[in-house]
C-alpha cells in the first residue's frame, strides 16, 4: 500500500452540523460504555460526507476528541482505509471498478471517458465537478461495468451512457441510479430466461379416507 498523507492545505476547524451531531450521538450510544471508540469509522465517514467527500485533519481531531480516544489512533484509521479521501475531490467523486468482471465488460472505455473529461486519476476537473479513482471490486459484478459516484451505484455502463450520465450530473439534472439499461437486479441482459411464470398445479380432492 502506498503511503497516505494529509493534504497540505487544511481548513482551520471542523465541527458537525447540528443534524450530524445528533446522528453522531445516537451512533455512539449504540456501543457499550467504554467502547465508544468503536464508532470511529462511521463518524469519520459522516465527517467526510459533510466536508465535500474528503476528510480534513481538523475533522479527524474533532472525532477523536468526541470519542475520547488518542488522536494518533484516529489518524491511523483515516490514513489506513482508502475509503477516506485525504485530499479534496470533485463534487461528484467517481470510484471506477477495474476488477476482472468490469474490465471484461468495458471498464477501460469508462477510464478513457474519465481521462478525456476529467484528467488523470486523483485530479479534480477544472469546473470542480468531477474527480475519479480506479478501485477494486465494488460488489456489483453481475451488472458490470459500473462505478460508484458519491453514495450511489451506476451499472451497465457504456462509454456513451456514461458520458451522458456525467453531462446530466454536471448540469444538475436528475439521473437514474442503478442499471442504466433498465435491467432489474442481476437478471440476464436480455431479460429473465427462467421462472417467468408460476405453473398451475392441480390439487386433487383427497376426500375422506
Amino acid at each position: 500500500m502506498s503511503v497516505r498523507r494529509l493534504d497540505p492545505n487544511q481548513p482551520e476547524s471542523f465541527e458537525f452540523t447540528p443534524e450530524n451531531l445528533e446522528w453522531a450521538k445516537k451512533t455512539i450510544a449504540k456501543y457499550p460504555e467504554g467502547r465508544q471508540a468503536s464508532a470511529i469509522i462511521p463518524l469519520l465517514w459522516q465527517a467526510q460526507k459533510q466536508h465535500d467527500y474528503w476528510l480534513p485533519e481538523p475533522a479527524i481531531r474533532y472525532v477523536a476528541e468526541m470519542l475520547d480516544m488518542p488522536y494518533i489512533r484516529a489518524l491511523e484509521v483515516a490514513t489506513f482505509y482508502t475509503m477516506f479521501n485525504l485530499s479534496p475531490v470533485g463534487k461528484h467523486y467517481i470510484q471506477l471498478c477495474g476488477t476482472t468482471p468490469c474490465w471484461l465488460r468495458g471498464a477501460d472505455d469508462l477510464k478513457d471517458v474519465c481521462r478525456k473529461r476529467i484528467g488523470e486519476q486523483g485530479t479534480v476537473s477544472d469546473d470542480g465537478n468531477f474527480s475519479w479513482l480506479e478501485v477494486e471490486c465494488l460488489g456489483a459484478c453481475a451488472n458490470a461495468p459500473m462505478v460508484q459516484i458519491n453514495d450511489e451505484y451506476y451499472e451497465d455502463l457504456t462509454a456513451e451512457n456514461f458520458e451522458k450520465l456525467l453531462d446530466d450530473l454536471a448540469a444538475g439534472r436528475d439521473v437514474k441510479i442503478g442499471s442504466q439499461t433498465g435491467r432489474k437486479s442481476s437478471e440476464p441482459a436480455g431479460g429473465p430466461t427462467s421462472l417467468r411464470e408460476v405453473p398451475h398445479v392441480a390439487v386433487a380432492d383427497g376426500g375422506e379416507g
